[in-house]
């Protein structure tokens, strides 16, 4: 299977446990990148929208592209109401897109799966002088919250942890200059999450290299985790969400 589409095997699960990121980073593109009716936005892999709402609500005109047919379809069954939302279902590296269409290009964690040259390269292509590329993702830090638990949980992954597609996507989420773009720096948001052991489990089910365990220590890994996070009455993460803001100049 694509590993870009070992998400799509799992879209209900996806939709109900992916974390929804901060109501400030949205705002702050929304603010940056000058988003409103009248601009047109491209967002890259959707995923199940956990990051499009706040774009929808802003009246821009939306298209996402998501290679996934499954959460393509999920996309549709949420946002085919709204009158400013399109979707593409297509592969990105491969879409003919009309160059300078787009006012502004955004990803949630999936253009690190997109080849780095190819990525950089399009998205230059597809914006309009002026235009901003945003790109986020998650680093969770659950070890500083409880370093007692983090240790138990590596002892689990060290025994049991064996993917059968693991994750090697390399990106440089500061090489934009290279490739003509101005770099408007890197800006960080925070939260704090808690699950209990069941509802942790359901998360980390939704991980690229966790869907893919090697069936012979799934049940050993899952029920070591579970029942570490539950010896420890749960877990708690002290999230980061590390913003990179590039723009085409004029």
């Amino acid at each position: 299977m694509d590993k870009r589409l070992v998400f799509d095997t799992i879209p209900e699960r996806f939709d109900k446990w992916r974390i929804r990121y901060s109501r400030e980073l949205f705002d702050a593109i929304i603010e940056k990148c000058g988003l409103a009716q009248g601009k047109r936005c491209l967002e890259i892999g959707p995923g199940t929208g956990q990051a499009t709402d706040f774009a929808l609500d802003t009246g821009c005109d939306y298209t996402a592209i998501e290679l996934g047919e499954h959460l393509a379809a999920k996309m549709c069954e949420k946002y085919s109401s709204r009158p400013n939302f399109t979707i593409i279902n297509a592969d990105f590296e491969k879409y003919d897109f009309e160059p300078q269409s787009f006012d502004v290009v955004y990803s949630a964690a999936t253009i690190q799966w997109i080849d780095q040259d190819i990525a950089y390269r399009k998205v230059f292509d597809i914006l309009r002088p002026g235009g901003y590329l945003a790109m986020f993702f998650l680093y969770g830090d659950y070890k500083t919250p409880c370093p007692e638990l983090f240790d138990r949980i590596q002892k689990v992954y060290d025994a049991y942890f064996v993917t059968d597609q693991p994750y090697t996507q390399k990106f440089d989420y500061k090489a934009g200059a290279d490739y003509g773009f101005e770099y408007l720096g890197e800006t960080h948001f925070h939260n704090t999450r808690t699950y209990t052991a069941d509802e942790y489990i359901e998360y980390i089910k939704t991980h690229s290299t966790h869907i893919t365990i090697n069936e012979k220590y799934r049940d050993r890994f899952f029920g070591g985790i579970h029942e570490a996070v539950e010896s420890f009455g749960g877990i708690t993460f002290n999230d980061t969400y590390p913003l990179h803001l590039y723009r085409r100049p004029l």
